[in-house]
């Protein structure tokens, strides 16, 4: 039996003839570069999001540079985000001349903690506060990460927050949807993503008129109006057949998130009669909509082996993320070391996703956990 990690295919089949439809009208119409569709995906988003508003732009990478920008945030400034996330977070932070500052993370959900962020600050010397400006945490998986005491921390030490939500948009905290909660919410439609176009898109949210017009105005060059230059923007814009394939998808995403929420509880239910309690540790959910962007379980040992087991027995994995930030080369300036960061050196070495797509079947299910259990010999 195959079952791979993503099968857009399937999804691809069961919206095909209006794809083919709003395809041929961009086609017939030559508008290519933001324009109606574009300016509709936003209105969509920002109402899907609990947000004031959307701009559609290039890419989830240009959604955090474009914000970082906007913020005006750059050398010698600092930003504090976690080690164990994909590589544009920190990233995006180094390109507009920033320094990265990393926190752990939380051993149950994987994302930023708010025990480590204060503790972090509160260590801090006067100087190296000053430079602080902003934090970044990154709704991993498909999760939010604890964002209310993250923003009284943030408050308290007047700091913007830039929420990473490229893996998580329809997720909520407390009724509160990713991407609402900070200054910025920054969103990916990279085709693997729950909420994904045929090609690199992006988008950001904010409830600030100023930082949406400021936006608006970075992503075309800083030009506004044409030609005429008040900022030193870039070319971020989105396209406007990726804002038509999203527009489209977004009518389904609620349907394909009860999917992997039920898929997610279906390999719980698998795991719980496998007596792979003390190998298999199951993702920890702690919010009220976990999106299960990705279905991550953590292995006590020989992960790696598995995976090459799982591979021969035809079942796409994967690892995110095997080297933590904080121990990638470019950032060696920062002076990090193995153990600095032990809750991300864990989950980099232990932590697995399975296929949880909507269109995974229950045999599929079933298959993927006997293949675990046969490995471990259980």
């Amino acid at each position: 039996m195959k079952v791979p990690l993503l099968d857009l295919k399937s999804q691809y089949q069961s919206i095909k003839e209006e794809i083919l439809k709003v395809t041929e009208e961009i086609f017939e119409s030559q508008y290519f570069i933001l324009g109606p569709w574009v300016e509709a995906l936003e209105k969509e988003i920002a109402g899907y999001c609990f947000s004031k508003h959307a701009v559609g732009v290039s890419s989830g990478t240009d959604a955090l540079l474009i914000s970082l920008m906007a913020a005006d945030i750059g050398p010698q400034d600092t930003v504090i985000t976690t080690p164990y996330t994909f590589f544009a977070t920190a990233g995006s932070i180094s390109r507009v001349g920033a320094r990265p500052i990393f926190v752990d993370v939380d051993p149950d959900t994987y994302n930023i903690s708010p025990e480590g962020l204060d503790n972090a600050i509160a260590a801090m010397t006067g100087k190296e506060r000053a430079r602080l400006r902003a934090v970044i945490p990154v709704h991993l998986y498909g999760q939010c990460a604890d964002m209310d005491p993250i923003l009284k921390i943030a408050a308290e030490y007047n700091l913007l927050v830039i929420e990473d939500a490229a893996q998580a948009v329809g997720a909520e905290y407390r009724e509160k949807r990713a991407g609402s909660m900070g200054d910025f919410g920054c969103f990916s439609f990279f085709p693997s993503k729950n909420l994904g176009a045929f090609g690199d898109g992006g988008l950001v949210t904010t409830s600030s008129d100023d930082f949406y017009d400021k936006l608006r105005i970075l992503r075309v060059h800083g030009a506004h109006p044409k030609y005429y230059h008040s900022l030193t923007g870039g070319n971020f814009r989105l396209d406007a057949i990726q804002a038509a394939i999203v527009s489209i998808k977004l009518k389904f995403l609620d349907s394909w998130t009860r999917a992997r929420q039920e898929n997610a509880r279906k390999y719980r239910e698998l795991f719980a009669s496998s007596g792979l309690a003390d190998v298999v540790r199951l993702p920890v959910e702690k919010e009220n909509r976990h999106i299960y962007n990705q279905f991550v379980i953590s292995l006590e040992e020989k992960r790696d082996e598995l995976r090459l087991f799982l591979d021969d027995a035809g079942i796409g994995t994967e690892v995110y993320y095997p080297v933590p930030l904080h121990l990638q080369k470019c950032f060696s300036d920062l002076d990090h070391k193995k153990g600095d960061f032990p809750v991300a050196e864990h989950a980099a070495l232990h932590s697995l996703a399975l296929p949880v797509y909507p269109e995974l079947s229950d045999d599929q299910q079933e298959y993927v956990v006997d293949k675990i259990k046969a490995f471990y010999g259980c």
